[in-house]
């Protein structure tokens, strides 16, 4: 029981750290606990999509926070990069935060935070997205093994 708890706590970080700017890969943990074949693939996925879920909002936060140093000199993205971002986003809206699972899908939830987006939007819409592939990922690696 404590192994398998330590196993999905250490699934969660890695998916929170997956989520932001960290090089974390949680399909790897997340296959290597579903092969396990002695925890739930209910709980795998809960554990894996709260975490990158948490993980995709901290990126929000910062989003929030960084723009208001936006213009400084250390401010880490242009104001060009920052206004291609911005009508980008406004081009396509909120519905890009389904694709806050792929590979440049951190960078939206930083957008979507710089943007102010409904905080409740947000996260459904990026709790959609997460969890649809976490659920994904244990189909194909259960036909696949």
């Amino acid at each position: 029981m404590w192994s398998d708890l330590l196993a999905l706590g250490s699934l969660f970080i890695v998916a929170f750290g997956a989520a932001t700017i960290l090089p974390f890969q949680s399909e790897i943990v997340f296959v290597a606990l579903q092969l396990r074949g002695d925890i739930a693939i209910e709980w795998i996925v809960i554990f894996a999509s709260v975490g990158n879920i948490l993980g995709s909002g901290l990126n929000y936060a910062l989003g929030r926070v960084l723009e208001r140093y936006r213009g400084r000199r250390w401010f880490p993205v242009s104001e060009a990069q920052l206004e291609k971002a911005r009508d980008w986003y406004l081009k396509w809206g909120v519905w890009t935060l389904l694709l806050s699972w792929a590979p440049l899908g951190d960078a939206l939830t930083i957008v979507a935070g710089v943007m102010r987006t409904n905080v409740w939007l947000f996260f459904l819409l990026v709790g959609i997205a997460k969890t649809v592939r976490y659920i994904v990922v244990a189909l194909v690696t259960a036909a696949a093994f």
